[in-house]
């Protein structure tokens, strides 16, 4: 892929962790006219971790890219979470091999939302990038907006 013409923003958090927690995607495609938000999408759940959170968010985005038949399937996914992205493109392969277990033999934790991610994956080329959050990039910003607005709506 050279230049994605389908970018997908992605944020969750919580308030305290374990805590209410939010989650928000962002997804922009290319037009003629420059980058057009064509899908956005927000939630919470009450008692969750950040690390949940990030994943949901990321659950959703693929989820929601699934079911329109209309959008590219190849896409460059934006995330602030090192987890996340390390998780998908280095660790994932090693906890499957070793039957769910960590270096140190523990179970990887959030075990449940790694392999629905993983099926999702699967079903698309996609190119995972981490970027600093709160560094001034519009989406990941709105993605975090809409994180904290999805907290404070089920307080």
């Amino acid at each position: 892929m050279t230049e994605e013409t389908l970018k997908i923003y992605t944020d969750g958090g919580c308030s305290g962790n374990p805590g209410p927690g939010g989650w928000a995607y962002v997804m922009v495609m290319k037009t003629f006219q420059g980058w057009q938000v064509i899908s956005q999408n927000k939630g919470a759940e009450k008692g969750t971790t950040n690390n949940r959170m990030e994943l949901t968010a990321v659950i959703m985005a693929l989820r929601a890219l699934k079911n329109n038949e209309n959008t590219p399937r190849q896409a460059a996914v934006y995330t602030d979470s090192q987890y996340v992205q390390k998780g998908i493109t280095e660790w994932i392969q090693t906890w499957k091999r070793n039957a769910w277990r960590t270096s140190d033999k523990k179970p990887v934790k959030n075990k449940d939302l790694w392999e629905e991610l993983d099926t999702l994956a699967g079903d698309f080329s996609l190119k995972w990038n981490w970027i600093k959050g709160h560094a001034g990039n519009e989406y990941n910003e709105l993605c975090d907006a809409m994180t904290q607005e999805a907290i404070r709506e089920q307080r």
